[in-house]
């Protein structure tokens, strides 16, 4: 028996409603659709959820609690005995030392997310929620930190090429994904009162580079940018040389604060915004 026109016609694709039609939503020609989805949806979900303000945490991956720290070095090391002459297994064992050593990152930014979550969500309105990319390491901790307490943090959450999940601590429904990176970073500065740089590599960079710029060219709320380990940062970025350079100006370095410890880093985001509050701060 031969499927009636009728049947035919209900059957194709063009007859779908368009936002049931997933094939002709991925097409090429619809990214600016989808990428006003990626603007509302968002918004709307913090919006219902009285999130009024955030502050952004962002760190590497790689940074992950002092004992999975270790047992990697001792997995590094293992290796190396077996082949000791190897020398990339050399090179596992100093890259393997080095995150040990940067650890301690991970209950820092654990304990700057419960001092923030603690102080900032009462009666139900959210000001100054954390925000991370909502993967691993330094974004886990941060996340883990107002989970702790039982407050709420938000992961924005990117789509990648290896497969990769959220982190479980981030609120439920807080949890966003996104195709598109211009959009994610949008979202992380919508409503952020302060950036909190942890060390971490080329996403951390990115991410603070662009807060930096669009603080530069008054493009963006002010907010402090706030890096946390000075040695860390010394070492890889040398700001000072940019400006003995001429290539920014000297007052560009005041853009940056840095911070050793959690509340050292809330003091000064919470100074901060009391002098902007009185009138003291442009």
């Amino acid at each position: 028996m031969t499927d009636s026109p009728l049947d035919a016609i209900l059957s194709s694709p063009s007859y779908k409603l368009a936002n049931e039609d997933i094939p002709f939503l991925e097409r090429p020609e619809l990214r600016p659709v989808r990428m006003q989805l990626e603007l509302l949806k968002p918004e709307m979900l913090l919006t219902e959820n009285q999130i009024e303000s955030t502050i952004v945490v962002f760190g590497g991956t790689a940074i992950v609690e002092q004992a999975a720290a270790d047992l990697r070095l001792q997995t590094a090391e293992n290796a190396l005995a077996e082949q000791p002459g190897d020398p990339q297994r050399q090179r596992d064992v100093e890259r393997a030392k080095a995150v040990v050593e940067k650890a301690k990152y991970y209950e820092l930014a654990r304990e700057f997310s419960r001092i923030v979550s603690s102080t900032c969500q009462l009666g139900g309105i959210c000001n100054y929620v954390v925000v991370t990319g909502g993967g691993p390491g330094v974004m886990e901790a941060a996340n883990r930190g107002a989970h702790d307490i039982g407050c709420k943090s938000i992961g924005l959450n990117i789509t990648l090429p290896q497969e990769q999940a959220p982190n479980p601590y981030i609120t439920p429904e807080l949890c966003f994904q996104f195709r598109y990176f211009a959009m994610r970073k949008f979202h992380f500065l919508l409503r952020a009162k302060a950036l909190v740089a942890f060390p971490g590599g080329f996403g951390t960079l990115d991410e603070l580079f662009e807060v930096l710029t669009l603080k530069q060219t008054g493009r963006m709320q002010n907010i402090p940018v706030i890096l946390f380990g000075r040695k860390f940062w010394d070492r890889i970025i040398n700001f000072q040389a940019l400006a003995d350079e001429g290539v920014i100006a000297d007052h560009h370095l005041k853009l940056i604060q840095y911070a050793e410890t959690p509340l050292e880093a809330w003091e000064q985001i919470h100074d901060f915004h009391r002098l902007r509050e009185e009138g003291r701060m442009d």
